[in-house]
């Protein structure tokens, strides 16, 4: 069976389910030969057979489930699938296919709950992951379908509808939902943080700082628009307010790699030079808090900073792991392309 020699592998299985009628392995076997051959109601019989036999056996209960899926009987597939997890609770298959037919069945937020723990169970089977990732995509959607039924102009059917234009690329109409929504409710906070960061992603920065400057009027100790306000001051050529503004991001989040760097970058631009290098000093020294840009920028600031401060020695020594991070991107990017042209062609249906 292992080298693919399905039909001499079903001869030796029948022959000896025929010669031992009471040895469930036999049937086992014979039920999994058949479901990789496809014929899915000789795999029920002999699986049946086995777990008839055996009740206990394990993986049959499992396969067994899987055949009756593929023949569309959904109830009776959860039964044995069910049956499987109450014999193997570590079987993150068992999990899946319990999913998996309940997607079927168009019972999302049952698949949702068994997917979770297949997941639990095995965390980077890719399998289990496109399964999860479905049903809780579906169960998603069913939600704010039923949220729109319920409540078709709530201002979080427009708060909603904004996210999704968002991720579609559609600002202009993510706008309109973002505003529609604020219109109804004006001091939700979330809601002009949101506006905001779309603003941002059109290049509007002038209302964007607007926007993040009302959310924290309504929510003052809100860290990600403090540090995103302050990162954009700095955009804006208004270091002093950003530096101010970043400041107490790190006071709540002093750990933070990236509100270190927007920081050193105010104060450089504030020429406060020793207290930039120190919070670039403070991003290197820590580089897997950072992403490999922040990390990669870091350097190269450090380098000018270094050179302003007359230690040479310094600057060429951030200047060159700064040339090995930039090296190391491009020839990421390189493979990634290389990768991509690489990849077989689809073939046109």
């Amino acid at each position: 069976m292992r080298q693919g020699r399905l039909v001499d592998a079903a001869a030796a299985f029948a022959d000896c389910a025929s010669r031992r009628p009471d040895f469930a392995e036999a049937f086992f076997n014979l039920g999994l030969v058949r479901l990789q051959q496809k014929r899915f109601e000789d795999a029920i019989k002999a699986l049946e057979q086995s777990v008839k036999l055996k009740p206990r056996l394990r993986g049959a209960h499992l396969f067994l489930g899987m055949a009756r899926y593929r023949t569309n009987e959904y109830p009776a597939a959860l039964a044995a699938l069910r049956r499987e997890v109450e014999i193997d609770p570590s079987s993150a298959n068992a999990y899946m296919w319990l999913g998996v037919v309940q997607l079927a069945q168009g019972n999302a937020a049952g698949a949702v709950a068994v997917l979770d723990k297949a997941a639990e169970l095995s965390p980077n089977d890719v399998d289990v992951l496109y399964h999860r990732g479905r049903a809780h995509m579906l169960l998603s959607r069913e939600i704010y379908e039923h949220m729109y039924q319920v409540s078709p102009n709530s201002w979080r059917v427009h708060e909603v509808l904004a996210q999704a234009f968002k991720e579609a690329d559609r600002l202009e109409d993510a706008v309109k939902e973002c505003q529609e929504a604020i219109k109804l409710k004006p001091d939700e906070p979330g809601l002009h943080e949101e506006l905001a960061n779309i603003y941002w992603k059109q290049n509007h920065l002038e209302q964007a700082e607007t926007e993040f400057e009302s959310e924290l009027k309504i929510d003052p100790q809100n860290v990600d628009s403090m540090y995103k306000l302050g990162a954009l001051r700095i955009e804006r050529s208004k270091p002093a307010d950003a530096a101010r503004l970043l400041t107490e991001v790190l006071r709540h989040r002093p750990d933070s790699a990236e509100a270190h760097y927007q920081l050193g970058r105010a104060q450089a631009q504030l020429g406060e030079n020793e207290p930039a290098v120190k919070n670039f000093a403070a991003v290197v020294a820590e580089p897997g808090k950072a992403d490999s840009d922040t990390l990669k920028q870091s350097y190269y600031q450090l380098a000018q900073l270094y050179r302003r401060l007359g230690r040479s020695e310094e600057s060429r020594a951030a200047l060159n792991s700064f040339i090995k991070l930039k090296q190391q991107a491009d020839a990421q990017r390189q493979q990634k392309l290389q990768d991509k042209l690489n990849r077989p062609q689809q073939p046109q249906m």
